[in-house]
């Protein structure tokens, strides 16, 4: 067939994705896809077309296997130098040393690769939103065929339950009504048409004569022409966009990794330093390399990773509890990071359900709660028309089912004591004329004792076209449209759908219902402004957010009215602030995007890939972002986040896949009590960070000062590995479960850039490990000087119980132990106890006496090492004084 083969060459030609089909007419669709409505496509032509552009299928990257996702876990730095680390123990005969460090680095290998492994399930949910089969017309006969064979050009025929698809241009529709919410965000169902719009440039959300693959059929049915399939549809560029994203680390992994990269270098200068020194003094090799290769080990903080890891997990055991779920564990501390929180609208920052706020009746208008001036006409003729001309029904377990809209009408005139259920019974329905998309409104004909009433109710400016007079409490009287209408202008503009009703008596039920001969002559009763009102909680949230440094910002697909009114309500933005549309973002430059971007807190009709650019554009700016989201439209946003917030009830699978955290109740307030935990826990990793290392630091001064002082090597390898394993990782694991300090919400956000030895940290490692040190050699010169043989067991207790006393001392940067109390961290209090005996254990009893290498000392002895350890909690809790004295002063 040639004729087929010249069609099949100039379709070749044409790119799809760049035509704008809402601009062009059925037919010149029709023309453009070389098909007749009527007939489709014929077999022969599909499968050219197939082999042309390929099936109709959401494609994903090739995955990487499993095997090469868990061996990826183990190329941190950290974890190199950690591994490193075991081996060396193994050799220096410290197996039991190195299987904590291998089991360590095991464990954090395990929980990485379940991250990983659920994270990439993202794009399976995303395919598992397409239907299996769908009804077209192909060769003049309806068939049911595979998704997967749809190809441009064929007609589809959708009606209510389905899911479309792929790409449609409508061509023919009954009433139908579209859910777009997974796409574009839109809460409401969109009403369809099949007229050819104006504008090229328009949001998906704003194109009528369109419906998408992976949107739900609602209403009505329709019949469409494939424009896009698989990768070239919307869903199909979400997938790619989500495909392109990849996942940003963290401020705790690049501050880790730093850390990690500097600490080693520092500790092999150190060791060689500590290695070449005693040989020069005369010390054997063998026993300077044992106790080098020791400094080494007990240096290098290994259980670190543990305590992260498992701060990171009990904060998310703990958010659980507060509704929100963690997926992956590092976005626990990513939340004290964040500087802006770029919220969806609907269910988030809002109730998720329409609401009856306003009413323009009578010449006023009035809010809805004002009870005592909505008494007689027109207001009980306008909650009849409410309750009556209505769809929406109650059922048994107190539930009201419709659209939301009508529910909001039901649920206002049941609380004014208009029950629809009541009023049905000596009002029946006896007729309707259906709503569509041209006229804007829909008319129910109801019994009443004087005939028959019908209640018309729809878009204003249709509405008063059709009305002659208004019912106010005088009786009717002629209308004035121009004053119904600029106050309709006025609650729109206050950001409420606003609805028209009006009414017509009949003595009888008309013989011919239709909107020409029905809907004219028609006595106004009254507007009703609804709006999906603000969360209560969301109020004091966002205040806090402001009082925490966090900057909230709203993208919603709403209309930009909408977003205004809420975003002023809840003070995101000022009346004064301007909301952009995803229109207005298309006509900017990437340069004048990231100019403005600080200065936006609302946006409207905004697409998924400007909600990336949104992101992109924020981090460039230093900014770390959170962003929620709950269609599929979210998913590339959320996980090129700094933390993606996916909604629990409302989100969709692909939303919670390429999330980070999930909240259960889809609030707002939920975020900032996440970022308040994970400010707490990243807290409580640098305590553990300055605790370690300070006690590192107390090891090291002591065995790099004692040939200086004329002193003997103070400790033996196994002095020093034990002062690692038994105060750096139980202590540490204690101190992740410090309760959060006064002021957390109070102080603005950390710099993302920040060093994690920030506000003098590095200082206190310094000092205090030098006092450490110092009280160690004290003891160590005056009982060596004294001829006292117990000297190096009396250095290994100073040093022990020293950094006892600092982890009591450090649970705070400003509080003192003695404001905070002991038990209110008991478990932490408990471990030092258990600690004490431990080594106690090494002093007093003979059989680890030759393990360690240790002899009893004499209560005077154990007195003066006491007193010596207690100089270091003293000299921290002095500092802590003055930090308080002067509020100033950095911590």
């Amino acid at each position: 067939m040639p004729k087929d083969d010249s069609i099949s060459q100039s379709l070749s030609d044409t790119k799809f994705e760049a035509l704008p089909w809402h601009t062009l007419s059925g037919g010149e669709v029709a023309e453009r896809l070389s098909v007749d409505p009527q007939i489709g496509l014929s077999p022969s032509e599909v499968q050219r077309r197939v082999n042309a552009y390929g099936p109709n299928e959401i494609l994903d990257r090739p995955p990487r296997s499993l095997w090469w996702m868990f061996l990826d876990q183990f190329t941190d730095f950290m974890i190199l130098v950690l591994i490193a680390a075991a081996v060396v123990s193994g050799i220096i005969g410290e197996p039991l040393d190195a299987l904590a460090i291998v089991i360590i680095v095991l464990l954090n290998g395990v929980i990485g690769f379940v991250q990983e492994f659920r994270a990439e399930r993202a794009m399976a949910a995303l395919k598992m939103l397409v239907p299996r089969s769908a009804k077209v017309c192909r060769g003049g006969q309806t068939v049911s065929i595979s998704v997967a064979e749809l190809t441009n050009g064929d007609m589809v025929i959708v009606e209510a339950g389905d899911l479309v698809p792929a790409d449609l241009r409508l061509i023919d529709t009954s009433q139908l009504r579209v859910d777009e919410a997974a796409l574009t965000g839109e809460s409401v169902p969109v009403e369809k048409h099949t007229a050819s719009l104006t504008t090229v440039e328009l949001p998906v959300g704003d194109r009528l004569n369109m419906a998408y693959k992976g949107t739900v059929v609602t209403y009505g049915r329709a019949t469409g022409v494939v424009i896009a399939t698989g990768m070239a549809t919307e869903l199909g560029k979400i997938a790619g966009l989500l495909q392109k994203e990849e996942a940003v680390q963290t401020p705790l992994q690049k501050r880790l990794a730093r850390f990690g990269q500097r600490l080693a270098l520092a500790i092999l200068a150190i060791c060689l330093f500590v290695f070449v020194l005693g040989v020069l003094r005369g010390e054997p090799v063998v026993l300077m390399f044992l106790t080098a290769v020791s400094l080494a080990v007990a240096a290098i903080p290994e259980a670190l990773p543990a305590v992260v890891t498992i701060s990171l997990a009990l904060g998310a055991h703990k958010m659980v509890k507060k509704h929100a779920l963690i997926r992956r564990l590092p976005a626990v501390e990513t939340l004290g990071s964040v500087t802006y929180i770029c919220s969806d609208k609907t269910g988030t920052l809002t109730q998720n359900k329409m609401r009856v706020e306003q009413f323009y009746a009578n010449g006023q208008l009035v809010k809805e709660d004002s009870q005592a001036e909505m008494e007689g006409e027109p207001w009980e003729l306008l909650y009849q028309a409410m309750a009556l001309s209505n769809d929406a029904t109650g059922n048994d377990k107190g539930e009201v089912i419709g659209d939301p809209t009508e529910v909001a009408l039901y649920l206002a005139a049941r609380e004014a004591k208009y029950d629809k259920e009541v009023l049905a019974l000596t009002s029946p329905r006896l007729g309707e004329i259906h709503f569509d998309s041209t006229r804007k409104r829909m008319t129910t004909f109801h019994q009443s004792h004087e005939g028959v009433v019908a209640f018309t109710k729809g878009a204003p400016e249709e509405l008063v076209d059709q009305c002659d007079t208004v019912l106010d409490e005088s009786g009717q009287t002629p209308i004035c449209k121009e004053a119904i209408l600029e106050h309709a202008e006025q609650m729109a503009t206050n950001g409420l759908r606003v609805l028209g009703i009006a009414f017509r008596k009949w003595p009888q039920m008309p013989t011919v219902l239709s909107p020409e001969s029905n809907e004219c002559q028609l006595t106004f009763l009254g507007l009703v402004g609804l709006i999906d009102p603000p969360r209560k909680e969301v109020l004091k949230a966002v205040a806090l957010c402001k009082t925490a440094g966090i900057t909230p910002v709203m993208i919603t697909g709403d209309h930009p009215a909408t977003a205004r009114a809420i975003a002023v309500r809840l003070g995101i933005m000022a009346e004064s602030d301007e909301v952009i549309t995803g229109q207005e973002l298309t006509q900017l430059s990437l340069q004048q995007m990231e100019e403005r971007v600080t200065h936006i807190r609302a946006y409207a009709r905004v697409a998924p890939e400007q909600k990336i650019n949104i992101v992109k554009a924020l981090q460039k700016k230093g900014e770390f972002v959170a962003m929620t989201g709950d269609g599929v439209n979210d998913a590339p946003a959320l996980k090129g986040a700094d933390i993606g917030v996916a909604m629990g009830i409302a989100g969709t699978d692909v939303s919670r896949e390429a999330s980070h955290m999930i909240l259960l109740d889809d609030n707002f307030a939920t975020i900032v009590t996440a970022v308040a935990e994970g400010r707490r826990i990243f807290d409580n990793i640098r305590k553990f960070i300055r605790y370690t290392m300070t006690s590192n630091a107390g090891e090291i001064w002591t065995i790099f000062l004692a040939p200086f002082l004329g002193l003997p090597l103070p400790f033996l390898p196994i002095h020093i590995l034990w002062i690692n394993l038994v105060t750096d990782g139980l202590p540490g694991l204690a101190l992740a479960l410090e309760p959060a300090e006064k002021g957390l919400m109070e102080r603005p956000p950390r710099p993302p850039q920040e060093n994690i030895f920030a506000h003098g940290m590095w200082q206190d490692i310094v000092w205090v490990g030098l006092l450490m040190g110092s009280m160690s050699l004290l003891a160590q010169g005056w009982a060596y000087h004294t001829g006292s043989t117990h000297w190096q067991t009396m250095v290994f207790t100073v040093l022990t119980l020293s950094q006892l006393g600092n982890v009591l001392a450090m649970r705070s940067e400003r509080e003192s132990l003695f404001q905070q109390g002991l038990w209110s961290n008991p478990k932490l209090f408990g471990v030092v106890l258990f600690t004490v005996a431990l080594q106690m254990a090494t002093i007093y009893i003979p059989f680890l006496n030759q393990i360690f290498k240790t002899t009893p000392l004499t209560l005077n002895e154990l007195v003066i090492c006491i007193g010596l350890s207690m100089v270091v909690f003293a000299a921290v809790e002095i500092k802590k004084w003055i930090i308080r004295r002067r509020p100033s002063c950095s911590a």
